[in-house]
């Protein structure tokens, strides 16, 4: 039997057959119409996930392509202040420094995000402004709208990584004024890897530098995408763009509102067996911050090795997410996001459950039986 895992990851995610099938075909002229429908009818969807009537770009390229685009666009040479509460976070800021004069505001990792400080670095001058939105790292989601309320008020750009929130939790660019908004493909979208998108305010545009990247330049993109039909500067990844834009016709069909409800209730599903377990969350909250609605995580029990649980978990063809440099060895992760529905958030937490008990992890209670609850009330 061929061994086919179940990705309850924080991306990539399990692709479903639609998807999977729309990248199997002959290939397109990525200039001709068919290619050009593609694309108009992908950033129509992508608007309705990023929320925004902002004009939105499709570059091949990971997640990570879309951050670079972002900060090399709009912040070169700039005063750039990088809110860092995890990896991702750190990942935007090795990216501005890259760029700019950028100053990190650091928390510790999956710890609210320090408003105050990011106050004084806009009233001394910081000209953009840099955050993850759902820090998957440490399963903390972080207070765009106030974030986008100092930049705003002090005139400065809004970088938000939306890569693991947009498409699975509720995300306002425009009214949380979000200036440049990216998202990854394999995540909440449930595409293939090797895509991402961006969101552009028009503020944005009347600040875009002249220094820019020769394939990231998104005034190239810009430039493609008012042709007829619709297309990309460069050779796209046709067949990721066709997954793409199956995956999109299907959130279509789902709705934004209800695709929301469903990550939700899955995520509140794995936080009730998490309580059940008699386990901790990992990240700290404050009236700002949430729990992450796409990605839980959870502190690893006291004397139980990453192996005993993960390990465990993966033996039953389920692989769920570790920690992260420091954090190795310190939590595990359960993704909630993309296609999935109840019965593979049942399977891996009974998986969970299952792997715990093993390793002897004392007053394991009924997790399943609490998110079977919350899944079907």
């Amino acid at each position: 039997m061929e061994d086919v895992r179940l990705l309850m990851l924080p991306g990539p995610v399990p692709l479903p057959e639609r998807v999977l099938q729309a990248m199997m075909r002959q290939a397109i002229n990525h200039r001709g119409p068919e290619f050009g429908a593609a694309y108009t009818e992908s950033v129509e969807v992508l608007k309705t996930c990023f929320g925004t009537e902002n004009e939105v770009f499709i570059l091949s390229g990971s997640g990570t392509a879309g951050m670079d685009a972002a900060i090399s666009n709009f912040g070169k040479g700039k005063k750039i202040a990088s809110l860092v509460n995890g990896k991702f976070g750190d990942r935007l800021y090795e990216i501005a420094s890259r760029n700019g004069d950028a100053t990190g505001i650091a928390s510790e990792w999956g710890t609210p995000v320090d408003l105050a400080a990011l106050e004084e670095a806009l009233e001394n001058g910081a000209e953009m402004v840099t955050m993850v939105h759902n820090e998957t790292s440490a399963g903390i989601l972080n207070p765009a709208k106030e974030v986008g309320r100092l930049a705003r008020k002090h005139d400065a750009l809004f970088v938000m990584d939306g890569v693991t929130s947009v498409g699975g939790d509720e995300v306002l660019a425009d009214e949380w004024g979000v200036d440049v908004a990216i998202v990854g493909s394999q995540k909440c979208l449930a595409a293939p890897a090797g895509l991402a998108a961006v969101a552009v305010s028009d503020r944005a545009w009347d600040r875009i530098v002249e220094d820019r990247p020769y394939y990231l330049d998104l005034a190239s993109y810009r430039k493609s995408a008012h042709k007829e039909p619709m297309q990309t500067p460069y050779t796209p990844a046709v067949p990721l763009f066709l997954g793409l834009h199956e995956s999109l016709m299907m959130i279509k069909e789902e709705g934004m509102e209800a695709r929301v409800a469903r990550h939700h209730r899955m995520s509140a599903s794995v936080r009730a067996a998490v309580a059940a377990w008699g386990l901790e969350m990992f990240p700290q909250l404050d009236e700002h911050s949430a729990y992450s609605n796409t990605v839980t995580a959870v502190r690893m029990p006291e004397g139980v090795a990453d192996a005993d649980v993960r390990g465990t978990v993966k033996k039953m063809g389920i692989e769920i997410a570790g920690g992260q440099d420091h954090l190795k060895g310190k939590i595990f992760r359960i993704g909630s996001m993309g296609a999935v529905s109840a019965p593979e958030i049942l399977a891996t937490l009974a998986a969970v459950q299952h792997a715990l008990r093993k390793a002897g992890v004392a007053g394991v209670g009924d997790g399943v039986e609490a998110a079977a609850e919350v899944l079907n009330p």
